[in-house]
C-alpha cells in the first residue's frame, strides 16, 4: 500500500510542476510588417543561464532588412526586472535566415540566451517586440512567463 501511495505523490508533484505554453498576444499598437499567426518558446519554463527559442509563423508584408532589432522587456509589479536587446538578423542569420528575409519565409526561429540576470519563479509580463531595419514594427508578443534554474 505505500508503493501505491508514494506513486500518487510522485504524480501529484509531477502535475503540479508541469508548466503550459504562456499564452502568448498581440502587443502592437499599430500596425506590423509581419502578421502572426503563432509564436511559442521552447523550452518552457525558461531556464535561467541557458538558451531558449522562439519559434513563430506568419505573413511579412515587406522583407526584414538589415539594422532589424529585437528587443525583450520583462515587468513584474510594474517594473522592469529583465532587458535584452538584440540585432534580429544576427539571431535570424545563426538560423539560416541571414537579411535580408523574402515576405516568402513564413516561419522562423531564433535562440538567445536567458541571462543570468532573470528573476527565478516568478510570474514576469514579457513582451518581445521586434523592429525592421526600415524603422517598421515587425510584431509585438507578451505573454506572462516564468524562469527557473534548470
Amino acid at each position: 500500500m505505500k508503493f501505491f501511495a508514494a506513486i500518487a505523490a510522485l504524480v501529484v508533484a509531477a502535475v503540479a510542476n508541469a508548466q503550459t505554453q504562456p499564452t502568448w498576444s498581440n502587443c502592437a499598437t499599430g500596425s506590423t510588417d509581419l502578421t502572426i499567426t503563432t509564436f511559442s518558446v521552447t523550452p518552457y519554463p525558461l531556464c535561467i543561464g541557458q538558451n531558449v527559442c522562439a519559434s513563430g509563423t506568419g505573413t511579412l508584408s515587406t522583407p526584414v532588412v538589415a539594422g532589424a532589432k529585437l528587443a525583450i522587456t520583462g515587468r513584474y509589479g510594474g517594473r522592469v526586472v529583465y532587458t535584452d536587446n538584440q540585432d534580429l538578423c544576427s539571431l535570424t542569420g545563426g538560423q539560416g535566415h541571414p537579411c535580408p528575409i523574402p515576405i516568402t519565409v513564413t516561419s522562423i526561429t531564433v535562440c538567445l540566451l536567458v541571462k543570468t540576470t532573470a528573476p527565478a519563479n516568478v510570474p514576469v509580463a514579457l513582451t518581445v517586440l521586434a523592429t525592421n531595419g526600415n524603422g517598421n514594427v515587425l510584431f509585438c508578443q507578451a505573454a506572462t512567463v516564468t524562469a527557473k534554474v534548470c
